[in-house]
């Protein structure tokens, strides 16, 4: 494969266009135009865990960017939507990867095309300073697995390119395993920073003391685990075991639902604890933890658009 078009350019969008524009042409497909301009102007700067700059193609249309072999859908759960309904009718013959928090990513995009699809989690994380600089923090990999119309072959290409560009990546037959380990612990991880504002510290995995937040976290992770069998899927990785491993690295992590709550912007937390919220409900398994934290961040959200109407209607 060697052209590749990233749709949406946050954080994970601009790892991998950054990474991949060193061993392919590389489209970006942009929200915003001067997002565009200065992408193509700039182009990416990685730093962190990589010193480099690359240059890309960018657009705010499908039509304005070449045809490529490979789509990365790395938008937000919330725009997966917009973004899928932008590239309709456009580039048939590309294989599209979602690799979304939550799962249902790829169902989405299945409802405005007849793409071949790839369905991936990825693990490694990153701080975005600008338009044109990402910082690469967290280099862990990104796990590929075929959807609609494609193979565990196609899904080993893709994750071969991704790793001559310096990136971590794995193929999986069936990645579902990898999603919902990912879907668990960011349902967990992602809610309890967004509510408390930490980081994603130790506290996460103290168990000391009855009052500890770890208690919290295993017992969200355990509510997790019991829809993930009800729905017959053998986990890969024992999310808490994950929560542990990560609280040790040292890295206080800012979860992607913190940094919305910073920013007083919608969350993902529809696809990724809406989406585990919906799969208990359908297989009768009760989450009562994880739905009190669903309702807690729309709630939160929620305060955000009284606060917008109050400033608005003051004298």
């Amino acid at each position: 494969m060697n052209r590749v078009c990233v749709a949406g350019v946050g954080v994970i969008g601009s790892l991998f266009a950054a990474f991949l524009a060193r061993v392919a042409d590389v489209s970006a497909l942009t929200r915003r135009e001067d997002h565009a301009r200065a992408l193509n102007e700039e182009g990416i700067r990685v730093s962190g865990r990589g010193d480099f700059t690359s240059r890309v193609t960018a657009a705010t249309t499908p039509g304005a960017l070449p045809e490529p072999e490979l789509v990365i859908v790395a938008c937000k759960g919330g725009d997966v939507d917009p973004v899928a309904a932008q590239l309709a009718g456009h580039w048939p013959d590309a294989i599209v990867m979602t690799v979304q928090n939550g799962i249902g990513a790829d169902e989405i995009v299945a409802r405005h095309g007849d793409w071949p699809l790839l369905a991936s989690v990825t693990f490694m994380s990153g701080t975005r300073h600008a338009d044109t600089h990402v910082e690469y923090v967290l280099d862990t990999a990104t796990w590929i697995g075929p959807a609609r119309g494609t193979t565990p072959a196609d899904a080993r290409r893709v994750a071969a390119l991704i790793e001559s560009s310096g990136l971590k990546a794995e193929a999986f037959d069936d990645v579902r395993p990898a999603q919902w380990s990912k879907l668990v612990f960011n349902a967990t991880v992602n809610t309890v920073a967004a509510l408390t504002g930490l980081r994603h510290d130790p506290h996460f995995a103290a168990l000391d003391d009855p009052r500890d937040l770890g208690h919290l976290v295993r017992a969200l992770m355990d509510e997790g685990k019991a829809v993930a069998r009800a729905a017959g899927v053998t986990l890969d990785e024992d999310p808490w075991e994950m929560n542990v491993l990560a609280t040790q690295r040292g890295y206080r992590h800012a979860p992607s639902m913190l940094e919305d709550v910073w920013e007083k912007r919608p969350t993902e937390v529809d696809m990724i604890t809406g989406s585990l919220v919906r799969e208990a409900r359908r297989l009768g398994v009760p989450v009562p933890l994880h739905e009190t934290m669903y309702r807690l961040v729309k709630a939160k959200e929620a305060s955000w658009r009284s606060e917008s109407v109050s400033s608005a209607a003051a004298p």
